[in-house]
């Protein structure tokens, strides 16, 4: 069976597609794990700038780390 990619607390990238010019770009944090929709898992998001909490598909996010430095990189798949 086919899990959810990201945990609750995780911080990840959104991928923004051509239909989403109005949603901000950068970090955001997964706040909930949501059911599977047309073959998609949704979660709930909040932006780590502006707190604003809104639900997107697994497929418009990229998992993040942040470095001892504190500057961010992409996750590599496992």
């Amino acid at each position: 069976m086919v899990r959810h990619k990201f945990a609750v607390g995780q911080e990840v990238e959104f991928l923004p597609g051509r239909m989403d010019f109005n949603v901000p770009r950068g970090i955001y944090t997964i706040v909930r794990q949501l059911p599977m929709e047309a073959n998609d898992y949704l979660y709930r998001v909040k932006n780590v700038r502006d707190g604003h909490e809104r639900v997107m598909r697994e497929s418009q996010l990229a998992a993040w780390t942040v470095q001892r430095d504190g500057t961010r990189r992409e996750t590599p798949p496992r």
